[in-house]
Parts: structure tokens; sequence; C-alpha cells
């Protein structure tokens, strides 16, 4: 299970509160500090999986899906639209839930999050002119969404994100390799004189891939990596 976490700007509204908010649990089309871009459509099959609207997804305090008290509520309805994940959520009336809330309204709690199993997915290779290659997350399987304070689960993210990632690196070069050992090998006079002999070898280096490296995502473009989350007061 993989989790993503992105910082939020909390707004607090309205008079009175029934212990909801809304928020973005996902942005598409951003390169995160870990390489990975979620795209539009992302979530279409999970959200299919719940109930009406993209009802009853659990709401989890930090991925904590090993303590019941955790689950501190549900959403209400969560959809794709052109910026993200959306999702309304309505915590429980429990104590850990109200604190839960306090902690929202204070905006002492800055993150929201959600946990994942990766379906479909995919290397891009960009030049680092045009930003570098990046991890495309096609279909993921949803499992929760969370609140987390700042800093929360960022090592385990990253060191679960790195080792996802270089396991999908490996099958990605294995498969190129393979390509390349299926091209026809040269024949001719002109492939014989490239090929050198034992007495002179060529002087011709092999040259790496265009786009075969992956470069490390920047703070620069981690700054957007931006969700909202507005919360109603308590009643």
């Amino acid at each position: 299970m993989l989790t993503k976490t992105i910082e939020l700007e909390l707004k607090t509204i309205g008079e009175a509160g029934d212990g909801r908010f809304t928020a973005y649990a996902s942005v598409f089309d951003v390169v995160d500090s870990y390489g990975d871009m979620v795209v539009k459509g992302a979530f279409t099959d999970s959200l299919a999986r719940f109930g009406s609207k993209g009802a009853g997804i659990p709401l989890y305090w930090r991925h904590r899906m090993d303590d019941p008290f955790m689950l501190i509520g549900q959403t209400l309805e969560a959809k794709e639209d052109g910026h993200g994940l959306w999702v309304d959520c309505e915590l429980l009336d429990t104590n850990n839930a109200k604190q839960v809330h306090a902690l929202l309204k204070a905006r002492l709690v800055r993150q929201m999050s959600f946990s994942y199993g990766i379906v479909e997915a995919a290397w891009v290779d960009r030049k680092p002119e045009d930003g570098g290659s990046y991890y495309e997350l096609r279909k993921l399987d949803l499992h929760e969404v969370s609140v987390a304070p700042v800093g929360a689960n960022q090592e385990t993210e990253i060191l679960a994100v790195k080792s996802a990632h270089d396991a999908a690196r490996a099958a990605f070069e294995d498969a190129r390799r393979k390509a390349d050992d299926q091209q026809p090998a040269p024949d001719g006079p002109a492939a014989a004189e490239d090929q050198g002999t034992a007495d002179e070898p060529t002087e011709a280096k092999a040259e790496e891939p265009s786009g075969a490296k992956t470069e490390e995502p920047t703070p620069e473009q981690s700054k957007h990596h931006l969700g909202l989350i507005t919360v109603t007061d308590a009643q």
C-alpha cells in the first residue's frame, strides 16, 4: 500500500457547522516531490466501487486502518474534476473525530492524504529542459482518504514510493534492452568497418538513449502540489 499527501490551505466557513469539510485529496497533472504525476481518470474505477457519487470512502487519521478509533468519518461525495480528486467528508460523532475537527479549524493540521495501490502506471521520458522524466499514475485502487499533520508519514512515503519506482524503472529498462537486442544486426562493408578489429578497435562510443535518465524533481515542481480544504465551524 502506498500513500500520497498534499499540503493544504485551510479556510473556515459557515456560522454553524456539522463536522463536514471539503478538500482535494489529490491534484492532477503536477509532478510531485516523489516524481509522480496523477492524471485525470486515475480514480474513476475506484469511485464506482463505492456508494452513489463516491460516498462511503473511509476517512482516517494518518492512515491508521489498524485502529478502529482512528476511523473518524467518511465521504458523502467524491468526484474527479479538472483540478483533482475532490471529497466532501463528514466526521463521526466521536471524541477523536471532534479533536481532528478542532485541529482543522485551528489550522494545526495542514495535509490531506490517500492510500492506494497501482493498477496502471508508466514512466514518461522527457528532456531535462522540459521538466525531466516522471512516473505517470493512470489507474489507482483507492483504499481511503486521511487527514494528516504536517510531516506525517513523509519518510515512510518516500521509501515506499522509491521502492515502487525502482521496480518500475528496472522493468522499463529491461524492456528497452530487450527491444534493442531484437534489432537486426547491420551487415555489409560499412558495418564491418564500424565494428573495428582487435588490433584497431572502433573509436565510436555507445550513447545512452535520449531521455533514459530520470531527473530528480525540484522543490519548484513540488511547490505547486497544493489542494484546498474548507472546514465548517463546530456546533
